[in-house]
């Protein structure tokens, strides 16, 4: 039994079934030893979840940025998104707060550093790198349960159908948009939306 191995096996884990299968007990078993023995070459669940990360951006070949620090700003953020859309069980991973791969922290430094030069102080650079960061980890999120939905054949689709001429007093622009609400989600375009989210960002630094 090596380190290698042990990570293997729980990589493997976590891509054909997700976060809630893995466990130091799981990836024993599987290696052929006990738990106690598991913690001769790894401290904890989370160190594990760590070492299974290491080196999972690297795997993906950094893009040619752009010079112009706003397009430099988009092209990170959708460089990331791309990553880790490709990625689901390191999504599933990062939800569990501060666990992640060292390898791609290069991201949030450009993040940060663009900002800065678009004008944000420190301060404002990382809250805009968090917001950036909420909404490309929220839409791969939304993606991956629409995803798990549509593998349900019978699955019944509650929204928008549950809207009726009967809500249009409370929910006018809704109700009149339910039959197009498919049609017009459809063709969302998450470059043009995370653009948009970093206009407004950036948008601080010129408010007096």
């Amino acid at each position: 039994m090596d380190l290698d191995t042990i990570v293997g096996i729980a990589r493997r884990i976590l891509q054909e079934e997700g976060v809630a299968a893995l466990s130091m007990r799981r990836v024993a078993k599987e290696v052929g030893t006990t738990p106690m023995a598991l913690y001769h070459h790894v401290r904890d669940k989370d160190e594990l979840l760590m070492l299974t990360l290491s080196g999972t951006a690297d795997s993906v070949p950094r893009p040619e940025l752009p010079d112009d620090p706003r397009d430099r700003l988009l092209a990170v953020t959708l460089h990331m998104h791309g990553t880790l859309a490709r990625m689901p069980w390191v999504v599933e991973v990062l939800s569990l707060g501060d666990l992640t791969d060292k390898g791609a922290l290069w991201m949030v430094e450009e993040i940060i550093d663009s900002c800065m030069t678009c004008g944000l102080t420190p301060a404002e650079a990382v809250a805009a790198y968090r917001t950036i960061w909420h909404c490309v980890y929220g839409d791969l999120v939304f993606r991956q349960a629409m995803a798990r939905r549509a593998e349900e054949p019978d699955r019944r689709r509650h929204f928008p159908g549950m809207l009726t001429d009967a809500d249009a007093g409370e929910l006018p622009h809704m109700t009149a948009l339910a039959d197009r609400w498919l049609e017009l989600t459809a063709d969302y375009d998450v470059s043009k939306q995370l653009g948009a989210v970093i206009d407004g960002l950036l948008g601080q630094a010129r408010r007096p």
